[in-house]
């Protein structure tokens, strides 16, 4: 199954001049669906993670599914404030300002493996973030995947070197 043909390319959203890849039709797509978790699945396979991290927002609508499918315990990563109990929390850069991004403190006691799941890999800001608050809360990094890379805006570049990084799709 080709699964482009589910990704709506929206242009000028969320602002002029940028060309918006909506997963949305992939999702009201059962077996559009369906593939991208069997894809996704054998990455997963592949790098053998105790857990995944899906981050805000998107990549929960992913890695939950993907975690139930491969029997797998799901953790969020989570904007300020939105995670009850203790957390660990990252700042991180953005093109235009200051983010951060928050796990809760005992989520990855024990050095569990983690595999981060995200729909979009666009500039590695929010991933590479996101890479660094599980090793700063004591999980092991063993790779991400992404449903979509925007490859032109390098986002590669931004991740760990060392760390395997997947997309089912990728545009320039």
């Amino acid at each position: 199954m080709d699964l482009q043909q589910y990704i709506r390319a929206i242009p000028d959203f969320p602002k002029p001049g940028i060309l918006f890849r909506d997963i949305n039709p992939l999702l009201k797509t059962p077996a559009a669906m369906a593939e991208a978790m069997r894809q996704l699945g054998i990455i997963c396979e592949a790098l053998k993670p105790d857990l995944i991290v899906g981050i805000e927002s998107r990549g929960f609508i992913v890695g939950a599914p993907l975690a139930h499918q491969q029997g797998l315990g799901f953790i969020p990563v989570r904007k300020p404030g939105k995670l009850p109990g203790e957390v660990v929390g990252i700042d991180y850069s953005l093109e235009y300002g200051q983010d951060r991004l928050e796990i809760q403190a005992d989520a990855l006691k024990d050095a569990p493996s983690v595999m981060v799941v995200d729909d979009l890999l666009a500039t590695g800001g929010t991933a590479a973030a996101t890479g660094g608050l599980i090793a700063q809360a004591g999980g092991r990094l063993v790779g991400y995947a992404f449903l979509i890379e925007l490859e032109g805006l390098g986002g590669r570049q931004a991740l760990a070197k060392d760390v395997p990084a997947h997309a089912l799709l990728s545009y320039s």
